[in-house]
């Protein structure tokens, strides 16, 4: 009988294949190691699985139609599209570096543009959404119960990610704009749609790609922490809106926040490490051990001293793999121990613990599910 993954509480049983998103970058800045993190935990979510004998389709998007993007390009004297790409190929290296397997798929932002107007069109028709002045807004303010947040703490919030909930246009300052009217000042790009030419909301265009890559509901939505509200929350209320499947998402993964001092890694505070830096200095396998050796939803300080203890954790675990044990045609108890502490809400901690005690097949079992080759 094939062996279920469980997540926190979630048991996550699987027909067929498991269905995986993660929210990917907006290609506008080199990779950091708090994007790699969260890419890392979703590689190793998709090893466990298939270690079990569960196929995989995995999803990793490009947010390539945002503000942020088109703000980089206008600085750099670029269009748009040439920085997007120029980023996406240093984004690739990096997590091919990293032994991070490539997604089956990579929807684009700028090619679901199509999709954002039907999931918006779907909104209108079932009551969901209402158009001003070329922009369309959906009802989103229930996404605050989803999250958790009391009212001031989510208007905060959609604030910090410029959801502008002072928008006079709105119903309620927590609606969110799904189709945005062109400003017609040039600033932006923009395209065609029935309410006039704009361009998408960036919480619709995860959940139009989701849908049009999956259909009306996943298995497991990966993210940053950092993007539970607004953006998981609304994503997945406007996704169940506009098809009236619930839940959209069986299961969660927000791996925790990498800090720098107790403060988020971040562009706007300059506190990045860089992962093509710290590759100059440290192997891929510490890096991986460094970032998945950890509670995956624990939120951690970086300090690149702690790379000392990676590399002497591998050592360890290389020497306890050359240790007898195991390597027969019958898997040894312990080799199967590793495989129930990582199905059991990814418990790396533990497994490594069985790893480096009994070493032989177990050892050897942990190294290769964690890709630490």
């Amino acid at each position: 009988m094939r062996p279920d993954l469980r997540l926190g509480r979630t048991p996550i049983p699987v027909v067929g294949r498991a269905r995986v998103y993660v929210c990917g970058i907006t290609p506008y800045a080199v990779t950091h190691l708090g994007h790699a993190a969260t890419y890392l935990w979703t590689d190793l979510t998709a090893r466990v699985w298939r270690a079990a004998g569960v196929q995989v389709e995995l999803a990793r998007n490009i947010t390539d139609v945002d503000d942020a993007m088109f703000a980089e390009a206008r600085r750099l004297g670029m269009p748009f599209d040439q920085v997007a790409a120029m980023q996406r190929f240093s984004f690739d290296r990096s997590m091919s570096a990293l032994g991070i397997q490539p997604p089956d798929h990579e929807p684009t932002a700028r090619a679901a543009v199509t999709r954002v107007i039907e999931l918006t069109t779907a909104l209108l028709r079932a009551g969901h959404a209402y158009e001003r002045n070329g922009t369309v807004y959906a009802r989103t303010a229930e996404a605050a119960d989803r999250a958790g947040l009391d009212r001031a703490a989510a208007i905060a919030l959609a604030a910090e990610f410029n959801d502008d909930p002072r928008d006079p246009n709105r119903d309620d300052p927590l609606d969110v704009a799904v189709w945005r009217a062109d400003p017609a000042d040039g600033e932006f790009p923009s395209w065609p749609s029935p309410w006039g030419p704009g361009r998408p909301g960036w919480h619709a265009e995860c959940a139009a790609m989701v849908l049009s890559t999956f259909g009306s509901s996943i298995d497991l939505h990966v993210g940053g922490a950092d993007l539970r509200f607004p953006h998981h929350a609304v994503e997945s209320l406007l996704a169940e809106q506009a098809t009236g499947v619930r839940p959209f998402a069986r299961a969660w993964l927000h791996p925790g926040t990498v800090r720098v001092g107790g403060v988020k890694m971040s562009k706007s505070l300059g506190n990045l490490a860089f992962v093509d830096d710290l590759l100059t200095r440290h192997t891929p396998s510490a890096l991986r051990l460094l970032c998945l050796g950890r509670a995956w939803d624990a939120d951690w300080d970086f300090d690149e001293s702690a790379f000392d203890a990676a590399e002497a954790a591998l050592d360890a675990l290389y020497a306890a793999a050359a240790r007898p044990g195991g390597g027969g045609e019958r898997e040894s108890p312990a080799a199967a121990e590793v495989d129930a502490a990582l199905l059991d809400n990814l418990d790396t901690v533990r497994a490594q613990a069985v790893a480096l005690e009994a070493g032989g097949d177990a050892a050897r079992r942990f190294i290769s599910v964690l890709g630490l080759i």
